[in-house]
């Protein structure tokens, strides 16, 4: 198959091109996929067989609370354009990446399910982003029962490693802990948002891009996947496992705002199911990794 990446560029997109370098990768440099006749002309470039969408305006949860108008255009704009393009120039197969952000703030269990997505509206302090991503799955969805295409999409937890963006004003979490922690010193104090209680499942990138061919190959439905690993660790004992693995002696302050959603672990009995035997990294080997590396780099 002939598979072009969109946002290749990207954190994911550069990782799996260490594992699949005969794919196409494509970065906004390239083509702005705002633009429909930009996207069209990638497509009449590149003749895919497939697409894998990556492409999006992401960031941490300062930057999603505050910019909450250019998520929802940029992502808007780019996830139409992508569908309906591919659409127009028979390409039948799409695998498009969502986030579990999309999932609803508060359920009445958890982990939820991949038949939750639409059972409430995403956190506040994600809303527009959260819509964009539940609007793509939509279009997915709606492109399968009218235009008899294989679109299907898959929901990532929180997404670290080697290459992620370590900027402090766009970053997630896991690495402008990293960083936080490798510019500390001993006796310093570390202060992070919220309160330290929420709950995240956090997805090596190197896990999720051995995951994303068989997804390729082989999710060929309407169920919006969800791609996360069974470990759910609260802020707070990442914080710890991280100055273990640095061997870092600080204090540890929060500042009680922006503390995002208390929890939203997802159930990957679907995806175990489909993988069968897969070992997720666990989060002290791969902070570990993600620690050394940017020291490294």
């Amino acid at each position: 198959m002939k598979v072009v990446v969109t946002g290749g560029s990207g954190f994911v997109g550069r990782r799996l091109n260490k594992i699949k370098p005969q794919w196409t990768y494509i970065s906004s440099s390239q083509y702005n996929l705002k633009n429909k006749k930009e996207c069209d002309d990638m497509l009449e470039e590149y003749k895919p067989d497939a697409i894998l969408h990556l492409a999006s305006k992401v960031g941490g949860i300062k930057e999603n609370s505050s910019k909450q108008a250019e998520f929802y255009y940029n992502n808007t704009m780019i996830n139409t354009n992508v569908l309906e393009c591919a659409r127009r120039h028979n390409v039948q197969r799409v695998l498009s990446s969502l986030s579990t952000c999309a999932f609803p703030d508060t359920l009445p269990r958890y982990p939820f399910s991949e038949e939750d997505l639409l059972n409430g509206p995403p956190a506040q302090t994600n809303l527009s982003y959260g819509y964009t991503k539940r609007m793509l799955h939509i279009q997915s969805i709606s492109y399968r029962r009218q235009y008899k295409m294989n679109y299907s999409t898959f929901c990532p937890s929180n997404i670290y490693g080697p290459e992620d963006n370590f900027n402090p004003e766009s970053s997630h979490f896991v690495p402008a802990l990293v960083r936080k922690i490798s510019e500390s010193k001993n006796g310093d104090t570390l202060e992070f948002w919220g309160t330290g209680k929420s709950l995240r499942q956090q997805l090596y990138v190197d896990d999720l891009v051995k995951i994303i061919p068989i997804l390729l190959e082989q999710h060929n439905s309407e169920v919006p996947l969800i791609v996360s690993p069974n470990e759910n660790l609260s802020i707070l004992e990442m914080i710890k496992i991280g100055l273990k693995k640095a061997n870092k002696d600080v204090k540890i302050a929060f500042s009680g705002q922006l503390d995002g959603q208390h929890r939203k672990d997802g159930s990957n009995k679907k995806l175990i199911s489909m993988l069968r035997e897969f070992n997720f990294t666990s989060f002290e080997e791969g902070f570990d990794k993600t620690y050394r590396w940017y020291k490294g780099n």
